[in-house]
């Protein structure tokens, strides 16, 4: 049954919208990601643990990040929660997205502490924002972020004291598992609640108002705009 909040009567300029804001939301976040680890100065939380796994498995960070993904959504899924497009695509494309990027050598690795941490912040900064753009779209939060928003309306706690939580425990995890910590692990465990709550301040977006599409409504969505443009063409 369609959700009145979300009616598949909604403009295919709206749904095209919908997939910009996954799409550019995404690359972001795998930018960003990227930006704090060519930093050095300590890897963010969640790729303290990628990058330990990556130890473990000899895989990429972008594919243990992949990975990671798919069993945080198999738990969600045995646990009721259901996912959509936009959480497939987040549990593939920041990966995949990482993988190029570092690939390209465009991220400069710097030698010097000061440009290292300007970097660093820019990196949070625009990944704060690709979270923002992602989960707007309404497509579907990606694992570790729909557990944030699930954490967020049970517990009815800030945005800022659920992401914090959650890091500074898979942090402990993931240096258990050998990922490497330094000083910008301890600034991105405590600052990135603080940068995506005021992110989300300026964009006046309230995770608890959130209502992602679920993926059998998207594909009847996409199969509507297919129709529509078959029907423009013919007429």
């Amino acid at each position: 049954m369609i959700r009145k909040t979300l009616k598949m009567e909604e403009s295919d300029e709206k749904m095209i919208k919908r997939y910009m804001y996954l799409f550019s939301g995404l690359f972001l976040c795998a930018l960003g990601m990227v930006m704090t680890i060519n930093a050095e100065l300590g890897y963010a939380p969640w790729d303290v643990f990628h990058k330990g796994l990556s130890n473990i498995f000899h895989t990429t960070i972008g594919t243990s990040n992949i990975i990671t993904g798919i069993v945080i959504l198999l738990v969600q899924v045995i646990f009721g929660e259901k996912p959509g497009i936009g959480t497939l695509c987040n549990m593939i494309l920041i990966g995949v997205f990482m993988n190029i990027i570092m690939s390209s050598g465009l991220i400069p690795v710097f030698n010097s502490f000061t440009p290292s941490l300007i970097m660093m912040i820019i990196g949070m900064i625009i990944l704060g924002i690709g979270t923002y753009f992602y989960i707007a779209s309404q497509l579907g939060a990606g694992p570790r972020d729909s557990l944030m928003i699930m954490f967020i309306k049970k517990t009815n706690k800030s945005v800022r004291f659920v992401k914090n939580s959650m890091e500074i425990t898979i942090l402990i995890i993931g240096y258990l598992l050998g990922g490497p910590v330094g000083i910008g692990t301890l600034i991105m465990s405590v600052g990135m609640g603080y940068i995506l709550q005021f992110i989300f301040k300026i964009f006046k977006f309230d995770t608890r108002e959130v209502r992602h599409r679920l993926i059998d409504e998207d594909i009847r969505a996409l199969k509507n705009i297919v129709f529509n443009s078959r029907k423009k063409a013919n007429s």
